[in-house]
């Protein structure tokens, strides 16, 4: 196996191994988004949408 071999290997690991470790922090971070994003500014919108409409 030539030094280029050996490193691409390498690198091709570490990449799985990072990915692997990155996936769940990047769910979390997506999951408290949409929380956010629910439990704040949907419910604001429709306050001020209310505030606009004709009723």
């Amino acid at each position: 196996m030539t030094d280029n071999e050996l490193l691409l290997a390498l690198s091709d690991m570490l990449d799985r191994k990072l990915d692997a470790k990155l996936a769940p922090i990047e769910n979390r971070v997506k999951r408290i988004e949409v929380d956010l994003l629910e439990n704040n500014v949907l419910p604001r919108l429709n306050t001020i949408e209310n505030c606009y409409t004709i009723k």
